[in-house]
């Protein structure tokens, strides 16, 4: 029997990390989202749907927050989500899944998998059943538009071209 499920922002988070100058990683977060699933009651198969409000983006940098806004990058006020919805979910060992499905960033749609870690399933304090997971996976911006990028000094990349990405959704069971 499937059920449906919605992201609980309040116990979720949205991250990415991506190399500056190749020696180290700078990390933001969207903290502005919202997704829904229907699952089977133990998440054999699972239908996902998933939207990221760009202007959210965090970096804990107010200038550079607002360059990855501009056209340089996310393009924020023509493009202002970001969306993810599920095309497959297979699973690949005890707890573990492959979460395949079509990310639209910046107007441009391709398919990505995702790994899912299966934290479990529990109710909380006030009687709600909620379900965990952790998501992860590597995109490369650049097949998304986002090809800006600054020269060092000695002629290098400032930026990486690969982006990871690193979720931790708590689901909670709707009646």
């Amino acid at each position: 029997m499937a059920t449906t499920w919605v992201v609980d922002p309040a116990h979720s988070d949205v991250q990415f990390k991506i190399k500056h100058l190749v020696i180290s990683t700078v990390t933001g977060a969207f903290n502005q989202f919202e997704g829904s699933a229907t699952a089977t009651d133990n998440f054999d198969d699972v239908q996902a749907n998933f939207k990221i409000d760009v202007k959210s983006i965090d970096t804990k940098n107010a200038d550079r927050d607002n360059h990855l806004k501009t056209g340089d990058f996310f393009d924020a006020d023509t493009h202002p989500e970001i969306t993810f919805s599920s095309t497959s979910w297979k699973k690949v060992g005890e707890g573990t899944f492959e979460l395949t499905g079509d990310l639209t960033l910046r107007g441009v749609t391709k398919p990505v998998t995702l790994n899912v870690e299966f934290g479990g399933i529990e109710k909380d304090a006030y009687g709600n059943t909620k379900a965990g997971f952790e998501i992860t996976g590597k995109i490369n911006r650049k097949e998304f538009g986002l090809s800006y990028n600054a020269l060092t000094e000695t002629g290098g990349l400032a930026l990486g071209e690969e982006i990871k990405l690193v979720s931790n959704i708590q689901l909670a069971k709707q009646a």
